[in-house]
């Protein structure tokens, strides 16, 4: 689940990271008393979006006098910003930020990801901030240091040494700079993050470093117990199909294919798309009813899948193993008879009450294609696309 740069904000300083002042506004009537209550005369106005780029989409302004700041934030509110990162639907921004102006004398990039291939979390930072990381790491790996942390540990002295000499920080700098990497370490951790970024991360004119900017990404499978962030999820910042598939329990994300998938599992949902690849088609989505779906689930999938007009063909891979396959069969046989697709459709199942279910889509009148094992199915869903 991603959150909004005020909120991840709000996250960082109460583990002590500076942050400069800033407000919220959400309709016209808040932004007087916002501005005022700020005391400042130079701000910038930022659209609170759950998606980056937002300067260049003209999502972040700078206001050099009370009215001017309270005219860009009205401008602001309900503006629609489409990047590669939102796709060509966009999003709106419902909230904008307003915070003092900041004199920027250098720039820095700190954040705390999962690195993946070597199973561990890892600090990343660079001298190089304000860009996307990924732009400065494929043309200046030299300015990327990566720092594996235990996450019971955290980072130890060492590293904290080595991260402050690569940054060029020293002395008092140092110090701040220290205690911001152990602060973010610990809130990565403490928030089941899958990233948390400070970019820029930026020394002030007058000497000072502060948190300029802050993205935050959470684990959707340790929201259970990260009551208060989950209460941060915005349905606004997501798609209508997203938004449909939250709300019935299944995990959906649309892609630019046409082949529609319905699978049980996150890793073998990731299998079907590769093979799906491998045999020359492309998917259309990433749904995952579960290990626990139940009809309903299986029909509202069927739905989503079904709304997204370049789907040609749906392949339905299941493997039983919590799941029964029985179930299955029933929310295919229920949904083709409610929802009456006008593609293809391809099943595989495999595990539990795997010939059960197979019967009872042999005995139903509904039209779909079986098949014995996933290559299989990747082949008959490509040509039923064809």
């Amino acid at each position: 689940m991603n959150t909004h740069e005020y909120q991840a904000k709000e996250i960082l300083r109460k583990y002590g990271v500076p942050i400069p002042d800033f407000r919220i506004v959400r309709n016209e009537s808040e932004i007087a008393e916002a501005i005022a209550s700020l005391g400042v005369d130079e701000a910038v106005v930022k659209i609170q979006v759950h998606a980056g780029g937002r300067g260049k989409a003209g999502g972040v302004k700078i206001g050099s006098s009370r009215s001017q700041i309270e005219a860009l934030a009205k401008s602001m509110l309900g503006m629609k910003i489409v990047n590669n990162q939102t796709g060509p639907d966009g999003i709106i921004a419902n909230e904008v930020m307003i915070t003092p102006a900041i004199s920027i004398a250098k720039e820095y990039y700190i954040g705390c990801t999962i690195d993946r291939k070597n199973a561990c979390a890892s600090l990343i930072a660079s001298p190089e901030g304000g860009v996307e990381i990924e732009e400065v790491a494929a043309k200046h790996p030299e300015q990327i240091l990566t720092l594996p942390f235990d996450l019971h540990v955290g980072l130890r002295n060492f590293q904290l040494v080595r991260l402050v000499k690569f940054m060029g920080w020293e002395k008092e700098h140092a110090k701040v700079g220290m205690k911001i990497a152990k602060a973010l370490t610990k809130a990565f951790v403490d928030c089941d993050g899958d990233l948390l970024e400070i970019n820029p991360l930026v020394m002030t004119k007058e000497n000072e470093i502060i948190a300029l900017d802050a993205k935050l990404s959470i684990d959707d499978n340790a929201l259970y117990r990260q009551k208060e962030i989950a209460q941060f999820y915005d349905p606004t910042q997501v798609k209508e199909s997203e938004l449909r598939a939250h709300e019935a329990g299944l995990v959906y994300i649309p892609l630019v294919g046409t082949v529609g998938c319905m699978v049980n599992g996150a890793g073998l949902a990731m299998a079907t798309m590769d093979m799906i690849n491998h045999h020359g088609g492309s998917p259309a989505n990433f749904l995952d009813v579960g290990g626990s779906a139940t009809v309903e689930k299986v029909t509202e999938g069927f739905k989503i899948i079904l709304d997204d007009p370049n789907v040609k063909a749906i392949l339905v891979n299941i493997f039983g193993g919590i799941m029964d396959c029985k179930t299955i069969a029933e929310g295919v046989i229920a949904a083709t008879k409610e929802v009456k697709p006008e593609v293809p459709i391809v099943v595989r199942l495999e595990g539990t009450n795997v010939a059960e279910g197979k019967k009872m889509i042999q005995k139903s009148d509904v039209a779909v294609i079986t098949a014995e094992d996933l290559s299989d199915a990747a082949k008959k869903v490509i040509e039923a696309v064809k």
